[in-house]
């Protein structure tokens, strides 16, 4: 008879394992540490000096030979994650996130109009982002420019219309400030104020004088 140390991984208690004799098969002694430690037979793994055990070689049954004393540790590998986690990969992940998902607080018409374009119409799911990126004003606006460019056009007023678009895009889109709130740009505040931090040309030569530079 063999004693052999025995450690699960985990737990800093050794245990005396019993076994028949200084040869016995590998999946005989999974057997006995199972039994011994109520350890998962299909998940149990044995370790003998850095090596991890395996109970076959080439098809036939790996037999292994212990002398008193000898260390083994006992590891349960863990569970493998259900299928439907498995077969999911980096690239499912990336086409969950540019899938189309339309806004919590959209309205009731804009959810109608989305199951259908979704569903009937089988519209792809770039194209929806798109479309309910914009609000139902700015599409009116897009439809009204289309309209008219034709007419523009013909009255050889396109590069006007084009410009005449381009300030009315970036003046509508300012935005509004509020109440005390001070422009960036100085001459749009009262007494021509300037942001704390502002670089001009007066504070540059105030710091030159001042032997900053």
């Amino acid at each position: 008879m063999v004693k052999l140390q025995l450690t699960t991984v985990g737990s800093t208690r050794r245990q005396v394992l019993e076994l028949p004799s200084s040869q016995v098969q590998v999946s005989e002694v999974r057997r006995m540490v199972e039994k011994e430690l109520g350890l998962p037979y299909e998940r149990l793994k044995l370790v003998v000096g850095g090596k991890t055990l395996e109970d076959e070689s080439k098809g036939k049954p790996v037999t292994v030979s212990f002398v008193d004393g000898d260390s083994m540790i006992a590891i349960v590998a863990p569970k493998a994650p259900p299928k439907h986690i498995t077969t999911r990969n980096e690239d499912d992940e990336d086409d969950e996130d540019l899938r189309f998902k339309l806004h919590e607080a959209a309205s009731p018409m804009q959810k109608y109009i989305a199951t259908i374009m979704q569903e009937k119409l089988k519209i792809p799911d770039l194209v929806l982002t798109v479309f309910f990126l914009l609000s139902l004003r700015a599409w009116l606006l897009i439809i009204i420019w289309f309209l008219l460019a034709p007419l523009a056009h013909q009255w050889d007023l396109g590069p006007v219309y084009i410009i005449v678009t381009a300030f009315s895009i970036i003046v509508f889109n300012l935005g509004k400030r509020q109440a005390g709130e001070a422009s960036a740009y100085s001459i749009f505040n009262e007494g021509f104020r300037e942001l704390p931090g502002t670089l001009n040309a007066e504070r540059l030569d105030r710091d030159i004088r001042a032997g900053q530079f």
